[in-house]
């Protein structure tokens, strides 16, 4: 055994050092092994550009807490980590740098771009996989991977060719969120919807040849400027003779049809809809289907086009306020309505999206989306909780072709290159020295990037090393379990559940375990415009990465979000110190002691012993469960009620005088193995969740094991747990708890001993009498006394029941007797209540008939129970007011 623990425990001293103890030893590595089952999760990667925060926290404790877990259980464990380029976010990042440094990304280019971006990923790249190693991650960092790695990048230009030679990647002109201040398509699910308060302008509309006007209605006036038709439902009755006719595009004096297409809905507005195709997604379905013109008048930057006429080279929002004034001068403004409707913004930059029609890439999704949707309603993959299967497939279900170009440098090129003499398109997975049709060399690559997302989908198997039939795919895939939040189940989970399907043939893991958000104190989202967010890295530095991590899983259930509070950070600090002390007195105790070489015939087990021995194996089994099942606060509470109260506050205290006695050293030794043991247990039981505080105390213990990461996950052995033992050590305790409780409302002097009288049903004097020095040493008993049948009682005492025992204290010149009426009048009244409540249940004939048996015999006997025990009290209230 080496050194005792210092009298406090400090985090700071500790955490770092046994991080890089594990890390410079490889304890996280995982290989093949067939000797051994494998478990396996991809751990989300983090973008580059980012910084811990309390959702890495959360989502990176529970899953090194399974990934501890199965590697102590003996399976080879892969936790694989890595990092996402983040094409937008990063390239923001790089752009914002080299303008600080009087430089534009244009007039750099795009190969010296690319030298700055991989320039700042070395500087900055790996803060966040830094920041996870200050949490505890047990990753096998050998393996780490970046979404633009060699292997990675292989794997993207495959599966771009793959698709494309199965006709599921092809390219057309289509309507696209675009952003005009990151200069790029965003996909539907990187646009945010937020309510607006705005204005819905009626604008007349004249209808050829005559003095009559149509009226429709729009909340972005400028469009107008491009609009191709106004449609009308073929069914609405109002407008049948319209249908055909002509009418005069106000201010651009442009001729455009009356059409009939059954999306518009009869019921808004006059039933009458402006169409244009260029800049809205339901106009360019309608101009598909009607064959109508595209006029683009808004720019990729938000300017007005040439084709706006005299607005051309007006701001978006510019051309709007001289519309409206036009409108309104030309007598075509027929009113304005305060109108509250949903207005996209880009998920980075907050910039209102524009959409417009450009030539993009775009994936097939209907033959990939079918046999992912599949795989989910057959039970082949499984999401914690269930109800996450409905947000999945809803949205697999009504999924849309996916746009996965971006107007962005840093990212995966597109594997496309375009002859410049023949206007030949070459899909290739290496650069192509020719075009294959005209065999000219002038060929130029598509200049577009593929969405963050495409390289992000692969990422179960491309950093296993597909397209190559490595070992690790091989034994590691699928991969067990994805631990992520309900934030990116559309833009990832879903993308790799169809990837892996369509690449690997079977899904790339078999559970999905969805958590919830982190929250303030106040239930609110943390964000930087509420300044409420709390940083996980300040909060290690006050308590320590175990003690977050604790807080982190306490109260934690699947899919639900959780308020952090300063309180249960204190709580489970104050668990920590707890644990601490508990494992210095038992090592106090334990100096020079050969743990490793006592016997069965050494020992000699108490009932205490033998409680503390079942419990252990109770709680053992109670925790696998939970953490099979995904139960972190469940297994975070079991941990904590069974530490710090059945072996902190009752075993060790029941302990102490057997080691404080030398003249027994049979019950001595017992009370050190036993002590030794379950803390042992203990911690291997709590590693997973307080890695550092646990392997500091491992390696204090008398214990031949280089670190609690090879130790063997605590298997509950059936064989010890005992009901029996159980219920007897709990009626001991209920005793001891029913005589402090006495104590504490008298106001008896905590030093002083007392006499106290059992008197005990025929059947329990030989348990009562067993457990006779815990209830004199845990209660300060003096002078106990066992009876049967008493019938004598002294006159100035205090009595309570408990399992048909009756404890009498007598209390002269220790009590004030007035007080001890008031408490028993007060008990005698909760004991009312539970009569009435179980008196209730019983007389419910719904209860009694339908309940399970057992059920209902527990409240019989509790009835039986709290009359016995109210007939007790009356008694010695009346004895007490004579």
């Amino acid at each position: 055994m080496t050194d005792k623990l210092p009298k406090t425990y400090d985090p700071d001293r500790v955490e770092d050092n046994w991080y890089h103890f594990w890390e410079e030893n490889d304890y996280f590595r995982a290989v093949v092994d067939r000797d051994k089952e494998s478990f396996s999760i991809v751990m989300p990667p983090p973008n580059i550009t980012g910084q811990l925060h309390m959702g890495h926290a959360l989502d990176n404790t529970l899953q090194d807490i399974l990934a501890r877990w199965k590697r102590m259980k003996g399976y080879s464990s892969l936790w694989l980590p890595g990092t996402d380029h983040a094409s937008i976010a990063t390239e923001v990042k790089v752009v914002n740098k080299i303008r600080e440094e009087g430089k534009e990304k244009d007039d750099l280019g795009r190969e010296k771009f690319l030298e700055e971006a991989w320039a700042w990923k070395e500087e900055y790249g790996n803060r966040i996989t830094n920041q996870l190693r200050k949490m505890g991650s047990s990753c096998d960092w050998s393996r780490e991977r970046f979404t633009m790695d060699e292997g990675c990048s292989k794997a993207v230009k495959e599966v771009f060719v793959q698709l494309y030679e199965r006709d599921l990647i092809y390219q057309g002109d289509y309507i696209v969120n675009w952003c005009p201040d990151c200069l790029t398509t965003l996909s539907d699910i990187e646009v945010e919807h937020e309510e607006h308060e705005g204005k819905l302008y009626h604008i007349k509309y004249p209808l050829k040849g005559t003095d009559e006007f149509i009226v429709v209605a729009t909340t972005r006036p400028e469009t107008m400027l491009g609009d191709t038709a106004v449609a009308v439902h073929p069914k609405d009755e109002r407008y049948q003779d319209l249908i055909g006719n002509t009418v005069i595009l106000p201010l651009m004096n442009r001729e455009i049809p009356i059409i009939a297409d059954e999306f518009v809905d009869r019921e808004f507005g006059t039933g009458m809809v402006k169409v244009t195709p260029a800049h809205d997604p339901n106009d360019f379905e309608i101009g598909e289907r009607n064959k109508l013109d595209l006029i683009k008048v808004i720019g990729d930057d938000a300017v007005m086009t040439t084709a706006a006429g005299k607005y051309a080279g007006l701001d978006r929002y510019d051309c709007r306020e001289q519309v409206i004034k036009a409108l309104k001068d030309e007598d075509l403004l027929l009113k304005i309505d305060e109108h509250l409707h949903a207005v996209g913004q880009c998920y980075r930059c907050d910039t209102v999206i524009e959409p417009l029609v450009s030539k993009q890439w775009f994936v097939k999704m209907e033959p990939l989306a079918r046999p992912a949707i599949d795989a989910v309603k057959e039970g082949k993959i499984r999401f914690v909780p269930e109800r996450f299967s409905k947000v999945y497939l809803n949205w697999m279900e009504n999924i849309k072709d996916w746009c996965i170009s971006r107007q962005l440098w840093w990212g995966h090129r597109i594997p496309v290159w375009y002859c410049q003499d023949c206007d030949e398109i070459i899909v290739a997975r290496a650069e192509p020295e020719s075009c294959p049709a005209c065999s000219s060399n002038n060929l130029k690559q598509d200049e577009d990037v593929l969405d963050t997302w495409f390289s992000s989908a692969l990422w179960p198997f491309s950093t296993m090393g597909w397209p190559e039939e490595t070992a690790e795919l091989e034994y590691f895939y699928p991969t067990d379990v994805l631990v992520t939040g309900r934030d990116i189940i559309f833009f990832w989970v879903a993308r790799m559940i169809f990837m892996g399907i369509e690449f690997m043939e079977e899904p790339p893991f078999s559970d999905v375990y969805v958590h919830g958000l982190i929250r303030d104190a106040q239930g609110r989202k943390m964000s930087k415009s509420l300044g409420n967010g709390i940083d996980p890295l300040d909060v290690i530095d006050e308590y320590g990465a175990d003690t977050l991590r604790f807080t982190l899983i306490t109260g934690n259930t699947p899919g639900n979000d959780m308020r952090f509070r300063e309180e249960k950070l204190e709580a489970s600090r104050n668990f920590a110190n707890k644990i601490w002390n508990a494992a210095r007195f038992i090592l106090m105790n334990t100096e020079d002691f050969a743990y490793e070489q006592v016997t069965e015939d050494d020992l000699e087990l108490t009932l205490a012993d033998r409680w503390i021995i079942s419990r252990v194996n109770q709680v053992a089994a109670k925790i696998d469960s939970a953490l099979a099942r995904y139960s972190f606060g469940e297994m975070s509470k079991s941990l904590y009620d069974f530490i710090w109260s059945e072996f902190c506050d009752w075993y060790i205290e029941m302990i102490k005088s057997r080691l404080y006695q030398d003249q027994d050293l049979k019950a001595k030794t017992t009370a050190r193995y036993v002590g030794i043991n379950v803390l042992e247990t203990i911690l291997r039981m709590l590693h997973p969740v307080m890695p550092f505080i646990t392997e500091e105390i491992w390696q204090k213990l008398p214990i031949s094991s280089k670190s609690i990461m090879f130790a063997s996950w605590p298997e509950a052995s059936q064989d010890k747990i005992n009901e029996e033992v159980e219920n007897q050590m709990n009626l001991l305790m209920n005793i001891i708890v029913a005589i402090r409780n006495i104590r504490n409302e008298m106001k008896v002097n905590p030093g002083r001993k007392i006499e106290a009288i059992l008197n005990t049903p025929e059947s329990l004097v030989e348990l009562i009498g067993d457990g006779a020095e815990y209830i004199r040493n845990l209660a300060n008993v003096g002078d106990l006394k066992i009876e049967v049948g008493l019938q004598s009682k002294p006159k100035l005492s205090s009595t309570t029941v408990v399992n048909e025992i009756e404890i009498i204290l007598p209390l002269e010149g220790m009590v004030d007797i007035d007080k001890e009426i008031e408490r028993l009048e007060r008990e005698i009244r909760e004991i009312d209540s539970e009569i009435k409540r179980a008196q209730g249940k019983l007389s419910n004939e719904g209860f009694v008939n339908k309940a399970p048996e057992e059920l209902v015999e527990g409240e019989k006997k509790k009835l039986k129970e709290y009359s016995s025990k109210k007939q007790t009290l009356e008694k010695r209230l009346t004895e007490l007011n004579s």
